[in-house]
């Protein structure tokens, strides 16, 4: 409880909180053979105030597959090494987590809200898809900036505005960079699919 009441400053001590209804979350491959679980949450309530309910998400957090820098100082737990990545990519969405345990698991708790549904490009038009990627490629900008010194921050600021919008092209590492990224995690759903399903048949 002290855990959820974390998570949304509105809900305050002495509030009953109560779960209606708690499921095991079967959400993709990568949650195959770990824990996860969407748990239905209701805050408060009375005959005059109806409750109000918040829908959270319980996801094991499994060991790191990408190498982290040697100067990195990095949380020894799964949980709350999600939850310092997620506070720096996207404070908006890693304020919403908090790392606890659960059946001696490593489990990240997030309310979920409307904007963390994965996006489907096919069901934007042009212009939507074209705002979509504006939002996310400043996401990123903001985190790599916060990497940089005040120098090099402003050495990439004049090579951007140095050129028109219409002469700036990804370079062909960073082109080749997504792809190879893409490809891998595609590859490695897939296996991952492949041996839990392998497994579960022996």
């Amino acid at each position: 409880i002290d855990r959820l009441l974390e998570i949304n400053e509105r809900v305050l001590r002495g509030i009953l909180l109560r779960a209606p209804d708690a499921a095991y979350w079967m959400k993709g491959c990568s949650s195959l053979g770990s824990l996860r679980f969407a748990v239905l949450v209701g805050i408060g309530g009375s005959k005059k105030d109806p409750a109000q309910y918040a829908l959270i998400d319980l996801k094991e957090a499994v060991d790191p597959v990408a190498p982290a820098a040697g100067s990195a100082v990095m949380p020894a737990d799964n949980a709350e090494r999600v939850v310092a990545g997620a506070r720096a990519l996207a404070p908006n969405l890693g304020e919403r987590m908090v790392p606890v345990q659960l059946l001696g698991r490593p489990i990240v708790l997030r309310e979920l809200m409307p904007q963390d549904l994965k996006l489907e490009i096919d069901q934007f038009s042009r212009s939507e898809a074209t705002k979509a990627a504006r939002y996310l490629a400043y996401v990123v900008g903001v985190a790599h900036a916060r990497q940089m010194s005040a120098g090099e921050r402003r050495t990439w600021r004049r090579e951007l505005m140095a050129r028109s919008a219409s002469e700036i092209e990804a370079p062909s590492w960073l082109w080749n960079s997504v792809v190879d990224l893409t490809a891998t995690h595609e590859a490695g759903y897939l296996e991952h699919c492949r041996r839990y399903a392998l497994g579960v048949a022996s």
